[in-house]
């Protein structure tokens, strides 16, 4: 194996070269998913050239081909986390299902009426509504055990917490959002003292540390390929052989039957009892030669450099005063979650986008944890082994710029852009003589000289000084919009003789307010026909701004523009 050099491994992953009106890409959000290297995306390309057939079933030379490669990834994949026996390597859509998988077949079928299921604070959704349902089923409690000021399960409260009737642990190795290991081996332990089972979600872990599942003498163990370079669409539950024996199946169908009868069907042998149906063959092929690209790179070497980010990226963040981190102490892994002092997280995510740095924004699918903690979501910046000091440097240098409130202030000078001939006095003009609201010409015409992404967002937060605010006491339940990450309020009046109607709005995010602008320009005192009538994604095209709409985006712009639309329905 060769010595670990960040150049050279960032020179395997094609995106990272990728520039955006003329920001060169700095991702920062890996533990949502990783770029792919290109040993992963060639894998795709040659088998779909070359073995592109079912497995296990047909007979002919392809089949027998993709049946072998295929079978080989779980081979390595036993060898990779260290289990006993492929029979224990099961292939899922990532960590979503194969919790659950063993929710449903494990925790339906073996927990009862008293039962406790123990997970913990900082829990994945995936790991928490599963658990949830279960409970809910089968009459089973759900324990919730809490975290120290540093982030990490509480292992002294757990070892009262965790009582003789606890019959389920399910936790994190890694948490999503504070980036601490939990002392998982010691509260595996302490569960099998008391007769538990348990489940570790390792997704956020796989890619940063070394995983044996038999060290940690876990019943489950489940990741995704997508959080290690890997595929999407794929998963690993790895389960102890005797446990999966016990469990019936999952789902039924193809390739999990044995034999089919109407008098009686019997099931597969593992571990293709579990696995119903075509799998996801290209995905599962592809990972092996994401774990072939594991093997070659040396992987203390990687560590050491990782933890060397690590330090770097928390002693910079702790020179910005406004910052406050969710936990204290430095975390594990490069993760850090992180607010403003008033400044909203959407915010933060999108001015950092619009200098092409890409961060997490919001609630991190961990609501419970960001309900304990009084916060209603946060900024996440998670690194890779990929990422570098200079990209760091120049994050850091743009959230300082953004926090001491440099960049707004520069919004409010003349700029003047030679390559895109943008006049900011233009925009001043243009608020200036609109107290009340901006017309859709009138924002056409300013997004038309805003060329680059940069240049929008600069509208976009201009804009949002346009928006006259609800009084806190008139922003109740009834008006607030769900969908939104941030909180955001629709009010409406309706003109009986003019049959049009008046929207007053209001976001807690200063980019929320200003889109709503946008929006309020070609809704504004509008009928309720005119307003189901216009087509708010043509308008959105125009502007350049369709990522809004989309429901993957996270800032609700769509949801606002759907209860816009429900109200119009109900006065047409």
């Amino acid at each position: 194996m060769r010595k670990f050099s960040v150049s050279v491994f960032r020179q395997q992953f094609p995106i990272l070269q990728t520039v955006n009106d003329n920001h060169k890409l700095i991702y920062f959000d890996n533990a949502a998913t990783t770029q792919k290297p290109q040993a992963v995306i060639t894998s795709s390309v040659n088998f779909y050239q070359q073995s592109n057939a079912n497995v296990h079933r047909a007979s002919h030379f392809l089949s027998v081909k993709a049946t072998t490669a295929y079978e080989q990834v779980r081979e390595q994949s036993k060898a990779f986390i260290n289990a006993k026996s492929i029979k224990e390597i099961i292939w899922t859509k990532g960590t979503t299902e194969a919790i659950n998988l063993v929710a449903h077949s494990y925790g339906m079928n073996y927990l009862n009426q008293g039962d406790e299921i123990v997970i913990s604070q900082a829990e994945h959704h995936a790991n928490i509504v599963p658990w949830q349902y279960v409970a809910k089923v089968t009459g089973a409690k759900l324990v919730v055990l809490p975290l120290t000021p540093q982030g990490i399960i509480d292992l002294t409260a757990a070892k009262s917490l965790i009582s003789k009737k606890c019959k389920f642990l399910a936790i994190n190795h890694i948490s999503n959002v504070l980036g601490k290991i939990n002392p998982v081996k010691e509260l595996i332990k302490l569960a099998k003292q008391q007769g538990a089972v348990t489940l570790i979600d390792g997704a956020q872990a796989i890619a940063h540390l070394k995983v044996d599942v038999q060290e940690l003498n876990c019943d489950f163990y489940v990741f995704s390929a997508h959080k290690m370079f890997g595929p999407t669409g794929l998963g690993v539950l790895y389960g102890k052989q005797e446990l999966l024996e016990e469990m019936p199946p999952y789902q039924f169908g193809g390739e999990m039957i044995k034999k089919v009868s109407f008098s009686g069907t019997s099931y597969n042998e593992l571990p293709h009892k579990f696995e119903a149906g075509t799998p996801n063959i290209v995905a599962v092929v592809d990972f092996g030669a994401c774990l072939r690209f594991f093997d070659n790179i040396q992987h203390d070497q990687m560590a050491t450099y990782e933890q060397q980010l690590i330090d770097y990226v928390f002693t910079k963040l702790n020179d910005i005063k406004a910052l406050k981190f969710l936990a204290k102490a430095c975390p594990d892994i490069p993760l850090f979650s992180f607010t403003l002092q008033g400044i909203h997280h959407q915010d933060a995510a999108s001015f950092l986008d619009s200098k092409g740095i890409a961060v997490r924004s919001g609630h991190h699918c961990a609501m419970p944890l960001m309900e304990s903690l009084a916060l209603d979501g946060s900024v996440r910046v998670s690194l890779a082994a990929y990422n570098t000091f200079a990209e760091v440097d120049y994050f850091v240098e743009q959230l300082h710029l953004f926090c001491s409130g440099e960049a707004e202030q520069s919004n409010q000078h003349r700029i003047h852009d030679h390559r895109e001939g943008v006049e900011q006095a233009d925009v001043d003009r243009v608020i200036s003589t609109n107290a009340e609201f901006i017309s859709a010409d009138e924002v056409l015409a300013l997004f038309s000289s805003a060329k680059s992404w940069d240049l929008k967002h600069r509208q976009i937060m201009l804009l949002a000084k346009q928006l006259v605010r609800l009084d806190k006491a008139l922003r109740n339940e009834d008006d607030l919009i769900s969908g939104c990450e941030s909180q955001a309020w629709l009010k409406v009046k309706f003109n009986s003789q003019t049959k049009q109607l008046t929207f007053q709005a209001d976001s807690d995010a200063k980019v929320i307010r200003g889109l709503m602008v946008i929006i309020l320009s070609v809704y504004q005192h509008k009928t309720g026909q005119q307003i189901i009538d216009f087509d708010i994604e043509e308008y959105f095209s125009h502007l350049g701004l369709m990522q809004h709409l989309s429901p993957s985006r996270g800032n609700g712009v769509k949801a606002i523009v759907e209860r816009i639309k429900q109200i119009a329905y109900n006065y047409q």
